[in-house]
């Protein structure tokens, strides 16, 4: 038993460990990234509402758009960012695979 606990505590420190090193790794954004990011996301969502797609498909069409609008900034982490974005927040959830 004891064996099984040293290897569960073993993976677990090791997945968080690994969690923060990914966090710290990626650099911070300077504001005209921060501005490039927040206009994609604003353009993409009234894109996505002028279309008239559905509320749950949204995000993924939204998240593919900013994808696309920020492919000439290939030092921004598109997908960090997308997770973490309060403008991100209120869209609904779903899986997507635009990256």
């Amino acid at each position: 038993m004891s064996r099984f606990i040293t290897l569960v505590s073993t993976c677990l420190i090791s997945v968080a460990f690994a969690a923060s090193a990914a966090e710290a790794a990626a650099p911070p954004l300077t504001k005209a990234q921060k501005v490039a990011v927040k206009q994609a996301i604003v353009a993409c969502k009234a894109e996505a509402k002028g279309k008239k797609i559905a509320w749950l498909s949204r995000r993924k069409y939204v998240n593919g758009c900013v994808a696309q609008a920020l492919k000439e900034h290939p030092t921004i982490d598109v997908i960090q960012i997308l997770k973490a974005h309060p403008d991100m927040k209120e869209l609904p959830m779903d899986n997507w695979d635009s990256i």
